[in-house]
């Protein structure tokens, strides 16, 4: 693996633990799609630390749990403007 892809995939997992992070909200951040932060964090950052890894992942699964009810949220304050 490259040098700057190992370093981007351990700025992307520190970012989303210390920010809590989505992979959208650290996709924008790095200036990288969705699908290389994702492959990023579950493919790459595990063979280079282990421990960040688990720690991504655990904050990724929990906005997964929660998604639907951002997304209820965002519909919600959409149709209150409109009204």
């Amino acid at each position: 693996m490259k040098q700057y892809i190992e370093k981007r995939a351990i700025e992307i997992g520190t970012y989303i633990v210390d920010k809590n992070a989505t992979v959208r909200q650290a996709a924008k951040a790095f200036g990288v799609s969705k699908s290389t932060v994702h492959k990023d964090v579950a493919e790459r950052l595990p063979q280079i630390d282990v421990t960040l890894a688990k720690e991504a992942r655990a904050v990724l699964d929990v906005n997964k749990l929660e998604r639907h009810i951002r997304g209820g949220l965002a519909t919600k304050e959409k149709y209150a403007h409109l009204h």
